[in-house]
């Protein structure tokens, strides 16, 4: 996908940009000359009835503003309107401005159901970006199967799924999941975990996977326990964990419930920063510890594809481009970062399809590549994940992480693991 860009190009952009109001923000993507609406009639490109005009083309975005869930998913809001706000300002996509209409799932997920449908039949949008836990993914996605929606998701997930209609820009099973409890096992000689998660699809689905590798390491878990979604009181599970003395707590713990979750540990006498015991997550980012605090979480690890932290240029323009606009104190996490790949991606499927139409934009999806992430490469695998790297982080008291380890090459995502299923 990278292409050149001249230096009359970035002129004409950078000066839409301050007109429209925008920040003068780097864009990742070097798209080159923007491609005139006449070349691409809109008769040939709308495509399944879709909201297309000769000057437009609508999307939706479907995330949680309110309730518990609103702490994590506030990010991928502001990464897809980021890249989508670069898009226009590059010129769109075929001509065409991007229009964006927002829903708010709410955290329930019936209301993600609906709101998808909506989306869908009434507004007629070409793309969703959105949902966060696995729960509203599974209530949307008979919708977006039903009525042959597309809709790119961005969190770290429990695999097992694969759909015509669904991109997945997060990491899998066995690139979050199987190479984090190899990197604590190998690396802290872990032998025995506490597994802690919310209680729904991805944490419980999430820890039977985690339970089969690590008894495949040799290893033994001590302790199981869920709780629902917003549940603050954890002083009788870390009783437990104490008693159990186990190497590794295990947390899939997800939202606002992390906030209580973590202070408690620290009030327990918990030392994360001792590692006795060593805390791993799946599911705390940046985004989350600006509501725990680094000072709760400093000295637990993460096993996640992408850190705010990383350093290399297309990240570095990234985060700057993000706190540009949506403020200095701002952070940014995996999932974020995951959300910001999917307006690009699905850009970069329709220009290569030449249409908007969605079984044309899947059909060609399969192989586009991305240079430019800010996690570095990453390329569409045939069963709509990404190739991408494993890394594991530490927290810090100023609630960014420190990566202690990468995979060397990309992990080829496998959503049906032979043996985890």
């Amino acid at each position: 996908m990278t292409q050149s860009r001249s230096a009359n190009t970035f002129l004409a952009l950078t000066r839409r940009r301050l007109l429209s109001g925008l920040a003068a923000v780097p864009i990742l993507l070097a798209l080159g000359q923007a491609v005139p609406a006449q070349d691409f009639p809109t008769s040939e490109v709308k495509g399944n009835d879709l909201a297309v005009t000769d000057d437009t083309v609508t999307v939706g975005i479907l995330h949680s503003i309110t309730g518990t869930m609103a702490l994590s998913e506030a990010g991928s809001v502001q990464a897809e309107k980021l890249a989508i706000e670069q898009i226009n300002a590059q010129g769109g996509i075929l001509g065409r401005q991007i229009e964006v209409i927002q829903e708010d799932g709410a955290s329930d997920w019936p209301t993600f159901a609906e709101k998808a449908k909506k989306l869908l039949v009434q507004d007629k949008v070409a793309a969703v970006f959105g949902c966060w836990t696995s729960a509203s993914r599974k209530a949307v996605l008979p919708v977006f199967e039903q009525y042959n929606g597309l809709l790119y998701y961005p969190t770290f997930y429990e695999g097992l799924e694969q759909s015509k209609n669904v991109f997945y820009t997060g990491q899998e099973a066995t690139q979050q999941i199987l190479a984090g409890i190899d990197w604590v096992s190998k690396e802290k000689d872990a032998k025995t975990f506490y597994l802690l998660g919310s209680d729904y699809i991805w944490p419980r689905t999430s820890n039977k996977i985690a339970r089969k590798h690590i008894e495949k390491l040799g290893g033994e878990v001590v302790g199981e326990d869920y709780y629902p979604l917003g549940h603050t009181q954890f002083n009788s599970v870390i009783n437990k964990i104490k008693l159990r003395k186990p190497d590794v707590i295990y947390a899939s713990v997800v939202g606002g419930s992390n906030v209580a979750f973590y202070k408690q540990l620290k009030a327990a006498g918990i030392d994360m920063t001792e590692e006795k015991p060593l805390l791993l997550t799946i599911s705390v980012t940046e985004d989350e510890i600006r509501g725990i605090g680094g000072e709760n979480i400093e000295g637990a690890y993460a096993s996640m594809k992408y850190f705010q932290s990383l350093t290399n240029q297309n990240n570095e323009q990234f985060v700057k481009a993000f706190k540009e606009r949506w403020g200095d104190d701002i952070v940014i996490g995996d999932v974020t970062q995951a959300a910001y790949l999917g307006p690009w991606l699905w850009k970069a499927a329709v220009e290569k399809a030449g249409t908007f139409d969605i079984d044309e934009v899947v059909s060609v999806s399969a192989g586009i590549e991305m240079n430019e992430a800010p996690e570095g490469y990453v390329r569409i695998h045939e069963n709509h994940h990404l190739w991408s790297k494993t890394r594991i982080a530490q927290a810090q008291p100023d609630g960014q992480y420190k990566v202690v380890f990468e995979t060397d090459e990309l992990m080829e995502p496998d959503p049906f693991p032979e043996g985890y299923q």
